[in-house]
């Protein structure tokens, strides 16, 4: 297997073969990522990524379930090209059950039509892991987004038509200690307006090779606290009117909320709230949730 490093997946892809179709992305302005700044975007051969299928099916043999194409945005190459890809993966592994990447509503909306997902989805493309971070437009424009709240409803639309699954994902802190309630509130009203298949939170860390941090850095980006990223949990799951599974499925993130909604959605508030009870009168507990490891289990 060849790869062009550093590779990155989703948590839920912990167990995926990873096949590399692009390398870097092609967007790559959000402000608040770190990834793929020392890449220059690029699309892959075609029949380089099948020698790297051969090689993985050499290596790994054909009990393969789950595979992930990195690295950013593969969504954006030629729908006849992906299809020839997809093809391969499954005549290579015949237990493979889902094939996954990132897309972004930009390259989507720009790239594909709902037939060409639709033509994805026959192939058995199942899921695309796509960033909304924020419904609030002006937080979109503020970090370099690249898609207004409309756009992420519109591609996101279109991949609940060809039949995929939708994985959104939700970036609490990006408003910072200002803007956190109106973020949250925007942010629930473009989920319910997308009923993605499963919903999973990202907590903002600040990292040096991302323009945020250097704002933060320089006092012009106040972070959000532990009490605050919980209330705008809250906010955003008090809001929601969706079928999906709401999942934060990350070390990030304060809590570890899991749970189907709408069923689950009493259970995860009532959970959310004894931990802000608890992070208001325990100053060792408040200690400890500030620790970039921390991880509560609900």
């Amino acid at each position: 297997m060849r790869y062009d490093l550093p590779v990155y997946r989703p948590p839920s892809e912990a167990f995926s073969l990873i096949i590399q179709t692009t390398i870097g992305c092609p967007h790559n302005k959000c402000r608040f990522c770190f990834m793929y700044k020392e890449k220059k975007f690029s699309i892959r051969k075609v029949e380089d990524i099948k020698e790297d299928i051969t090689s993985a099916r050499m290596e790994a043999g054909g009990h393969v379930r789950t595979i992930f194409f990195a690295d950013g945005n593969s969504i954006i190459m030629r729908t006849p090209q992906l299809v020839d890809i997809l093809n391969y993966c499954y005549a290579m592994f015949p237990y493979l059950e889902r094939v996954t990447s990132y897309g972004a509503a930009k390259f989507i909306l720009k790239t594909k039509s709902v037939e060409e997902l639709k033509q994805l989805k026959k192939a058995g493309f199942t899921r695309i892991h796509m960033g909304l971070e924020s419904g609030d437009d002006s937080i979109l424009s503020e970090i370099c987004k690249g898609s207004t709240s409309e756009e992420m409803i519109a591609a996101s639309n279109m991949i609940k038509q060809s039949g995929m699954e939708l994985s959104q994902y939700v970036l609490l802190g990006i408003a910072g200690a200002e803007g956190y309630v109106q973020h949250a509130e925007r942010t629930a009203e473009v989920l319910n307006a997308m009923d993605p298949d499963f919903i999973r939170l990202r907590t903002l860390v600040l990292r040096p090779g991302a323009p945020l941090f250097d704002d933060w850095k320089a006092g012009e980006f106040i972070q959000s606290s532990p009490i605050q990223v919980l209330e705008e949990t809250k906010i955003i799951l008090e809001n929601l009117s969706v079928d999906s599974q709401f999942l934060s499925d990350h070390v990030s993130n304060y809590a570890n909320i899991n749970g189907r909604l709408p069923e689950d959605k009493k259970r995860m508030l009532t959970g959310l709230d004894a931990i802000m009870r608890r992070l208001e009168e325990d100053s060792d507990f408040a200690a400890r949730m500030s620790n970039p490891n921390r991880c509560l289990h609900l």
